[in-house]
């Protein structure tokens, strides 16, 4: 059988509280929302911003836990201002026929990032 990519895990509709142009790169996320979706430091994501469609790839690192940080660093941080509304993905390879049954971790923050 072969192998497909599948939604793992989504923070749908975060809001971008920094934009650190030189820092080496990443997005830095809020521990508390990483252990919410299920993703780990290091973990390569997708983000997509709202507000003027952008999407970049890059890989976590965590925030101070409970501080709502969502911040776009490095080159990244050129794709988005604070404010702006983003989506941010990540993806796992699986059996085709177990990704028939898998059910991905998605979780909405408030406006403040925080969970409800």
């Amino acid at each position: 059988m072969y192998q497909i990519q599948i939604l793992k895990s989504k923070v749908h509709r975060a809001t971008i509280t920094e934009a650190n142009v030189d820092y080496v790169g990443s997005l830095t996320m809020d521990e508390d929302l990483m252990d919410a979706a299920n993703m780990i430091e290091h973990e390569k994501i997708q983000v997509v911003n709202v507000n003027n469609g952008e999407r970049i790839e890059t890989y976590l690192i965590k925030g101070k836990r409970g501080s709502g940080v969502i911040c776009l660093n490095g080159p990244a941080a050129r794709k988005g201002v604070v404010g702006d509304i983003v989506i941010i993905i990540s993806y796992a390879v699986m059996d085709f026929e177990a990704a028939k049954t898998w059910t991905p971790t998605v979780i909405f923050p408030n406006a403040k990032n925080q969970l409800v």
